[in-house]
């Protein structure tokens, strides 16, 4: 698979509309996806260390499943 073809599964993976964002609704729910997507690409990469290695988890890998609440 090339950059440029993950790059446009990564688009349409998020393209698909979170709840609140099908609340509102989106005239372009592909070019919403990409300024997302290269926003948080951004923000990721100025923060870093130069010796951190960035870990790409997803939310089930970080967040406990049955937390007691507060």
């Amino acid at each position: 698979m090339t950059d440029e073809q993950s790059d446009q599964d990564r688009v349409e993976s998020r393209a698909h509309l979170l709840p609140e964002e099908a609340a509102v609704g989106s005239d372009d729910p592909e070019a919403q996806a990409e300024a997302i997507l290269t926003e948080s690409d951004l923000r990721e990469d100025r923060n870093v260390a130069p010796d951190t290695v960035l870990e790409h988890r997803t939310s089930d890998q970080t967040v406990a499943p049955n937390e007691p609440p507060d």
